[in-house]
């Protein structure tokens, strides 16, 4: 099996006001990929400051791993509620996605990639498109609701909508939804809602369905990320889109509970 791809901007996360820590999706989706044992190649994007370090946390992770650097890390400050609602603060914007920053070589072999930017216009409808050539995407919905500037989390439905031509897979998390609103105009093969502890629901154009999840307790910072990366696998095994979530929400309750490292 061709190796499963994943590619988007670290962040610097502060959570409930801790120490500084390496996120973004692909961070949370090498840690996802390393519990299913799963071929990958990550490739990745920071500030010229954590490069080094971000570097080897990665490789710790025993993935192949690129990572290109400038500018600054997009940096976060995330604190959540009882049921797992979150608050957040964009502290810091880093640099947009270029094609140089692509590594071909490493992606030459990829059928199946995640792409997870944070924010909007990390990636543009061009670079996706050069992406999206011989493979199925699966976009992460933050790159196309969440505004690009500092301060509070802001999402709106303000988004190009040539960002979805070559989309496969659109992967959004229930607020991220509501910020959109019609999901059905979007014209996307699948489209995977997670609704935190109730779940998931699947759209397709044979109708909507919701996959239940165990609630567990922990940090679900970057579940998402390892929902999404865990859903691609398993569609990139032949699962039918429902299979496909329930293995990822079994994955993602694993990784909360400590069981899956």
């Amino acid at each position: 099996m061709r190796p499963l791809g994943v590619i988007g901007p670290l962040s610097r996360d502060v959570v409930a006001g801790g120490p500084p820590r390496i996120g973004g999706g692909p961070w949370h989706a090498a840690r996802a990929l390393r519990a299913l044992r799963q071929s990958a190649v990550i490739v990745a994007k920071c500030g010229d400051a954590e490069r080094g370090r971000y570097r080897v946390q990665l490789a710790a992770l025993g993935l192949p791993a690129a990572v290109a650097a400038g500018g600054v890390t997009t940096a976060f400050s995330l604190d959540y509620g009882r049921r797992g609602e979150r608050a957040m603060r964009v502290d810091a914007i880093g640099e947009p996605w270029r094609v140089d920053d692509l590594p071909e070589t490493v992606l030459r072999r990829v059928r199946w990639l995640q792409v997870s930017p944070l924010l909007r216009g990390d990636f543009d409808a061009d670079l996706l498109e050069r992406l999206a050539r011989g493979r199925r995407i699966l976009l992460d919905a933050q790159g196309l609701v969440r505004a690009r500037q500092t301060g509070p989390l802001v999402l709106d439905g303000r988004f190009d909508t040539a960002l979805l031509r070559h989309v496969h897979v659109l992967k959004l998390a229930e607020e991220e939804a509501e910020a959109i609103g019609d999901l059905g105009a979007l014209d996307v093969p699948e489209i995977v809602v997670t609704t935190g502890p109730d779940g998931c629901r699947i759209v397709t154009r044979d109708g909507e369905t919701h996959v239940p999840a165990q609630p567990v307790k922990g940090d679900p910072t970057g579940a998402g990320d390892a929902f999404a990366v865990a859903y691609m696998g398993a569609r990139a095994e032949g699962h039918a889109p429902v299979s496909a979530a329930r293995r990822a929400t079994a994955l993602v309750a694993a990784l909360m509970a400590g069981r899956a490292r």
